[in-house]
């Protein structure tokens, strides 16, 4: 994955972009409806949707779960997971969102399948600790029944314009209303006294 550049803030938006695509290639496949983007206070942006749920078994050659696994290798979706899961590498989960990772000070990585909900914290592309069940993933308690939530804070070692700009940000996610159908993407923007919100059919 081509991140751009560390200064001016290409790379910082890239990442960003890297994470929203996946949510759109979850939309393409028929498998997503909502895409949340939000910008927040502190730094970090969250990416949510309501796709099937990065997959939380464990991995068919390695000792960790496939979300870790997806998280922390370079090639992270080379296409292991069969029938329901994210078995199309094309399209899902790439070696993208390891770079994001590798390159966030924090990411928080939060999974609602299979009727848990699933949580992994990663510090500069390390797990604090493997990925845990922390509740359940049901509608009825106002959680999502399934989908999946990355928090990440670039890092400021990395990058030295780590402030995102919520003007690219909106021009971009216009343009893949514009191009795909099948979803709502809502940017918001949490940084000031008052939160700025846009709707953006796809």
């Amino acid at each position: 994955m081509y991140i751009g550049d560390t200064d001016n803030g290409s790379g910082l938006h890239h990442m960003l972009f890297e994470v929203v695509d996946n949510a759109i290639n979850e939309a393409l496949a028929g498998h997503c409806s909502c895409v949340e983007v939000a910008l927040n206070a502190g730094g970090s942006v969250t990416v949510r949707y309501n796709g099937r749920g990065i997959p939380t078994d464990t991995h068919p050659s390695e000792d960790i779960s496939a979300a870790e696994f997806i998280l922390t290798r370079l090639h992270g979706a080379a296409g292991v997971f069969s029938q329901d899961t994210l078995n199309v590498p094309s399209l899902l989960h790439g070696v993208g969102i390891a770079v994001v990772n590798a390159l966030s000070k924090v990411l928080d990585l939060r999974i609602w399948r299979n009727g848990k909900e699933y949580f992994m914290r990663c510090r500069m592309g390390e797990p604090d600790a493997p990925i845990a069940v922390v509740g359940t993933a049901d509608q009825s308690s106002g959680n999502w029944r399934r989908g999946t939530e990355i928090t990440f804070l670039p890092s400021s070692k990395i990058f030295t314009k780590t402030e995102f700009d919520f003007i690219t940000i909106e021009y971009r996610l216009r343009g893949l209303a514009y191009l795909n159908a099948g979803a709502t993407i809502a940017l918001s923007d949490r940084r000031g006294s008052e939160n700025k919100e846009v709707v953006l059919d796809l």
